[in-house]
């Protein structure tokens, strides 16, 4: 449907930013929220087409996202697509990370989507349709270690994003959940924790893999016009979620397995 109204958090870089231009590119008009206002309105200014937003708004402020809804009702009057994208990365293991980085990751990729869906989803419901996207991580279907506080936070956004499923269907409003892999972004620019060979290892991965963020927008934005719910963009991602899921034993081996192989490259 062209001409829909989408609100994309975390729109001024990265993922955010591609989802942003993918939209655009295909007629619907975006409203670029960032916590920065010149990261929004350097996207805002790449987007084609008219009609579009660049708007600030912290997601991990409860007063900002109600103050976010405002403008966009001042502006569209409604939503038809929401994409939870802001969030932040945290690295270091469970008992070592403190109790702050604990709270601000989960404030920010967990309630942060919360107070998305809080603030927009009633908007559907009073026009019995939209799409809503959450951005979580594969790190949120399959726990890896170092990534404690950052896989329960995306963990969560998927246990979310499955509940708001069932109950959203029947009023006509689609969910999907994105859980991609590593991927070049600026994810790591928000890194909290000291875990040096960690961040060495996920910049690796970030520089070998084999899509991009314009490739993630991509396949977000057309699968999620889909119905699909569970959003896997990378091919080797589906494969280690069915051995997962089926043979889970069988994956444990071969995360360790492949977490010491990574490490040692990043070691090097």
């Amino acid at each position: 449907m062209a001409g829909q109204r989408v609100l994309v958090t975390g729109a001024g870089s990265g993922l955010g930013r591609e989802i942003a231009l993918c939209y655009a590119q295909r007629g619907e008009r975006v409203a670029c929220v960032d916590l920065s206002a010149d990261r929004a309105e350097e996207t805002r200014k790449l987007l084609p087409g008219g009609g579009h937003l660049a708007l600030v708004a912290d997601v991990g402020s409860d007063a900002a996202m109600a103050a976010l809804k405002a403008q966009i009702m001042g502006a569209w009057d409604g939503l038809d697509v929401l994409v939870n994208n802001a969030g932040i990365a945290c690295g270091g293991e469970c008992a070592q990370t403190s109790m702050a980085q604990w709270q601000r990751t989960l404030n920010i990729n967990l309630l942060g989507v919360v107070r998305g869906v809080r603030e927009f989803v009633p908007l559907m419901e009073a026009q019995k349709r939209g799409i809503v996207i959450n951005v979580a991580s594969f790190a949120g279907l399959a726990g890896a270690p170092g990534l404690g506080a950052y896989g329960v936070s995306k963990a969560a956004v998927v246990a979310l994003s499955e509940g708001m499923r069932a109950e959203l269907l029947p009023k006509g409003i689609r969910v999907s959940v994105l859980c991609p892999s590593f991927f070049k972004t600026n994810l790591l620019e928000s890194l909290q924790g000291a875990d040096v060979p960690l961040k060495h290892m996920a910049a690796k991965l970030m520089e070998k893999s084999p899509i991009d963020a314009a490739d993630v927008a991509r396949y977000t934005v057309a699968e999620s016009e889909r119905g699909r719910f569970l959003l896997l963009p990378h091919k080797d991602t589906r494969v280690r979620w069915w051995l997962k899921r089926w043979l889970p034993d069988m994956y444990f081996k071969e995360l360790l397995k492949y977490v010491a192989k990574n490490t040692r490259i990043a070691q090097r």
